[in-house]
């Protein structure tokens, strides 16, 4: 979808920057971490998020004072002052009782808000989040302040920015892929400046609000990752343990900036816990040329020759189809024995892979059909589904020993490929509709 228009709520003397997106049943405030900028949220990989989360609710994001397009500041900005910012980013978007979602370090806001104004919170909603950043005798799982202080001088402020350095720290799954990197650096830059960071840091460092969070009487979904490498889990575990009735999920994983990695099974999380109904996941629909195979007269065959030499012909010719398989880079679904589905990504390939196998499987003393149809086709795992596969199926079966067979479709991909064909008439196929002209592969 295409960005939302971006607007100004007036906090005090400072321009908090705005967005609303969506016309849901309800409204839905995404609370950002350290750093944000709103343009980035509806550029990849961010776009499928924040399209997500609109798609259900009215969304309102913004840019914490001296991040992203809101204005600069002074010195560190408080949680109170973040709170009057949201305040006037909510009134100013007409939001009167949203529900909120915190990331990371917006989560400690998220909950000041929620038990500051219970009135005014539908429910709150956090992943990675911390109720102290800090080493306290009573909060011992949280790293000492001078390690903070020390990693934040010695790393964070000098490699700011540094695309590598983001993907190590929050989304360390994501360090070796370049393109992942090349986005963090950019993204990173655009967020906030270093001395604008270095001020939100000493904030960063001062937030505990422990005292608040018994006084949460919204309902709350608490989400982290077991391996986080940025924030411990501890601080999510122990955020379950002190807010009434909250709800825990942990999530198997290591990246703190799971929204940039795999953000679906949160985001499957947070609709359900707003909605009460979880998402039918929709099926990866792709274009693909689907081969069935099938050794004629199987059955015949395996009772002349018995068992062991049957099993021994079977082996040899699924050892021959998966070479051709490979060579011409198709994709073996499953194998029924006598038989292979799989899928190409081109028709060329997938005929002339046909082809070999009607060759090679003879070679071993079998005879084989093939059939081939190029359509768009459901991915669901590692199996395949939807018309194309049935029709690929049905054209297979009309297949004669050692003849591949082919849709009119696929004769029409490959026009100009060199591939003949001899004309096989109309046909019903069974459990399809219309009728089909078929094509055999000559040659």
């Amino acid at each position: 979808m295409s960005a939302p228009e971006v607007r100004y709520a007036k906090s005090g003397g400072v321009h908090i920057a705005y967005q609303v997106a969506g016309d849901g049943p309800f409204d839905l405030l995404y609370v950002p971490g350290f750093t944000s900028n709103l343009h980035e949220n509806w550029e990849p990989p961010l776009d499928r998020v924040f399209g997500r989360l609109s798609s259900f609710c009215r969304l309102i994001l913004f840019d914490k004072r001296g991040t992203g397009l809101s204005d600069p500041i002074e010195g560190a900005p408080t949680l109170e002052e973040r709170m009057d910012d949201v305040r006037a980013v909510l009134d100013e978007a007409g939001s009167e009782r949203p529900a909120l979602f915190g990331f990371s370090e917006g989560g400690a806001m998220s909950l000041l808000w929620a038990a500051t104004y219970p009135q005014r919170t539908r429910a709150v909603a956090l992943w990675g989040a911390m109720a102290r950043t800090t080493y306290a005798p009573d909060y011992p799982f949280a790293l000492p302040r001078e390690a903070y202080v020390e990693a934040r001088d010695e790393l964070f402020i000098p490699y700011f920015g540094v695309g590598t350095m983001i993907a190590e720290i929050f989304s360390p799954s994501a360090l070796d892929n370049p393109a992942f990197v090349e986005m963090a650096e950019r993204n990173q830059q655009r967020q906030a400046p270093p001395g604008v960071v270095m001020k939100i840091a000493e904030m960063y460092l001062d937030i505990d609000v422990r005292h608040v969070v018994e006084a949460i009487s919204a309902p709350t979904l608490i989400m982290h990752a077991r391996g986080d490498r940025a924030v411990n889990v501890r601080h999510g575990r122990w955020l379950a343990e002190h807010i009434p009735g909250a709800r825990y999920v942990e999530f198997p994983g290591i990246d703190h900036g799971v929204i940039y990695t795999n953000p679906d099974p949160v985001l499957d999380e947070v609709q359900e816990f707003l909605t009460g109904a979880r998402p039918i996941a929709e099926p990866d629909r792709v274009l693909a040329t689907v081969m069935f195979t099938d050794i004629v007269g199987s059955t015949e065959r395996a009772a002349s020759v018995g068992d062991t030499k049957w099993r021994q012909l079977l082996e040899a010719q699924q050892r021959a189809v998966r070479a051709e398989l490979e060579r011409h880079r198709g994709r073996e679904v499953k194998s029924t024995g006598d038989g292979f589905l799989a899928t190409f990504d081109g028709p060329g390939r997938a005929v002339r892979c046909g082809q070999a196998i009607v060759d090679c499987v003879k070679r071993v003393g079998l005879e084989t059909r093939v059939g081939l149809h190029a359509g768009e086709v459901e991915v669901m795992g590692d199996d395949v589904g939807g018309i194309a596969v049935h029709i690929a199926s049905r054209v297979g079966s009309m297949a004669g020993a050692g003849e591949v067979l082919v849709s009119e479709t696929v004769k029409g991909i490959v026009a100009g490929s060199g591939l003949r064909f001899e004309d096989r008439g109309e046909h019903q196929l069974k459990g399809v509709p219309d009728r089909w002209r078929l094509f055999a592969v000559a040659g």
